[in-house]
């Protein structure tokens, strides 16, 4: 099974980074396709977008000025499947992929994949104090993943921030 393809443009807002598709994504060729997962109703619960996305509609949020990628883009079951090799071999790749396109945004869905690209071991949700890629954001915000056992309420409200930071931007 093939990755699945980016939605990356220049002048993004956001670019939002996975850690790899599902295996439902890859059957779809759509990000976040999982029905378990809960990133479409995170987006809009925390006024990200103006209505409820289906994944097969995630190249349209292009018009919004959001992106989408992965540290790794070879669909699997878990993270557990994940190699160091590809991990390493990701990270090249995202920072090529950061530094050509800059968004303003770059928001890592899931601590863990933001601690993969910048090895750093701790990481606090929200805007990160040091960027690596100079003149781009750099958000961590909880996995959309149905596995994680935060709250929603708690979710919703870390993706709000970025919200918040996107409306005064654009303002």
């Amino acid at each position: 099974m093939e990755g699945i393809p980016d939605h990356l443009d220049y002048g993004l807002t956001i670019l939002f980074i996975g850690f790899n598709p599902s295996l439902r994504s890859g059957e779809t060729r759509h990000h976040y396709a999982n029905p378990r997962n809960n990133f479409w109703r995170i987006l809009y619960s925390s006024g990200l977008t103006p209505r409820l996305y289906d994944a097969s509609e995630d190249g349209e949020l292009l018009k919004l000025g959001y992106g989408f990628t992965n540290i790794v883009a070879r669909p699997t079951r878990g993270i557990e499947d994940i190699t160091r090799e590809e991990y390493a071999e990701g990270r090249e790749i995202l920072h090529a992929k950061l530094s050509e396109y800059r968004p303003q945004v770059a928001c890592f869905v899931g601590k863990g994949v933001y601690s993969q690209f910048s090895r750093k071991p701790r990481v606090d949700w929200g805007f990160q104090q040091e960027s690596i890629i100079e003149g781009v954001h750099e958000f961590v915000a909880p996995s959309s993943s149905g596995l994680v056992r935060m709250k929603m309420d708690e979710i919703v409200d870390i993706y709000r921030q970025l919200s918040q930071f996107t409306a005064k931007d654009i303002c």
